[in-house]
């Protein structure tokens, strides 16, 4: 027996003794493994690195050291939040790109992210007559909210004859995002100066304001929907196959994308409602789990939401450090480095298919 087919016949039986399947793809061991160690490195360079260094010997010195207050007061949620906000863009952009079956689709493709942006501007805009003792919570809530409402409103524009179709849906969100962003330029004209700094810097997308409170609340929704998304990997499996072929296979084809659109609505509606508009980690991530792994999403769904969190953290911590003391915006490292990673993607697809 040659060691090609003893590596092939050890890949049938245990696919985890191997580190490479015989199609090339990662076996599933290899990719934990490697996800797992690059998301502790990236904690570990997130809570050590920033303005303030912080060592680990920081924090085994106890609450009376300086930098472990740093860490837990300031650092600490700033790193959960990072975590959290990738987990949930991360495996809401593989729920998308299975959905609409193609791998370079993105959670702002059904308006979730435009409506919370929308609802946050109303939020700012409108604070001179809200009672100030609510603080920030006015602009989460009606962020969160307005990206429920605005992902409703393209759900229900998007069904003809009872059923939702894909491509309508595909429109109808490009529509609704066009029309969000005309809200937000009109609530731009409006805004004083304050405002429209505020809500430029908010649209730009920070971790900066991460507190325990909010990032816990944020926690709960995100651990929801990490509970629930892997349950519709073999659905949209199925769906890989064609609607058609779905439903002849007994999947509730309106079922799923409803689950799909209130998953990826939860999802990014709590991250955005925190954190601003942080683009491209819901294409990047999945797609880069897809490259190694396969396109199983009974395996890209929770790696997704690993490689979203590393990539988070490592662009906060290039955000905190690269301009330190000042904080450069995530949003706009996560552009200046997603948008040509997109563009080869796209390139790279072309050159494929041609």
């Amino acid at each position: 027996m040659t060691v090609s087919t003893l590596k092939a016949t050890q890949a049938q039986a245990a696919p985890w003794l191997v580190w490479r399947l015989p199609d090339g793809r990662w076996s599933p061991v290899a990719l934990v493994l490697s996800v797992a160690a690059a998301l502790l490195l990236a904690l570990v360079l997130g809570a050590t690195q920033g303005a303030y260094s912080v060592t680990l010997a920081d924090l085994w010195a106890g609450p009376a050291s300086q930098g472990a207050e740093v860490f837990w007061h300031i650092r600490a949620p700033r790193l959960v939040m990072a975590v959290l906000a990738g987990a949930a863009l991360g495996v809401s952009g593989a729920l998308v790109q299975g959905l609409f079956r193609n791998p370079l689709a993105d959670p702002g493709l059904i308006g979730v992210s435009s409506g919370a942006a929308l609802g946050a501007g109303v939020a700012i805009v409108m604070a001179p007559y809200l009672p100030q003792v609510l603080g920030f919570w006015p602009v989460i809530a009606l962020a969160f909210v307005g990206g429920l409402l605005v992902t409703g409103v393209v759900w229900y524009l998007s069904r003809a004859n009872g059923l939702v179709h894909t491509p309508l849906l595909l429109l109808v969100g490009v529509a609704i995002n066009a029309l969000a962003g005309a809200g937000l330029g009109l609530l731009s004209h409006l805004a004083s100066d304050i405002q429209l700094r505020t809500l430029t810097f908010w649209l730009l997308g920070s971790l900066g304001g991460s507190q325990w409170p909010t990032t816990l609340a944020c926690a709960v929704v995100v651990a929801a929907v990490l509970c629930v998304a892997p349950s519709q990997a073999r659905a949209l499996n199925a769906l890989a196959l064609g609607e058609a072929q779905a439903r002849l296979m007994g999947v509730p084809v309106t079922a799923v994308q409803q689950r799909c659109v209130v998953l990826v609505a939860l999802a990014v509606g709590a991250v955005t409602a925190l954190t601003g508009i942080v683009g491209f980690i819901g294409l990047l991530a999945p797609h880069a789990v897809r490259l190694l792994a396969g396109p199983d999403h009974r395996v890209v769904l929770p790696a997704s939401a690993a490689v979203g969190a590393v990539l988070v953290l490592l662009a906060d911590t290039a955000a905190r450090t690269a301009f330190a003391p000042g904080d450069l915006p995530l949003g706009v490292l996560t552009g200046l480095l997603g948008a040509p990673a997109f563009l080869w993607m796209l390139h790279r697809r072309f050159k494929t298919t041609t």
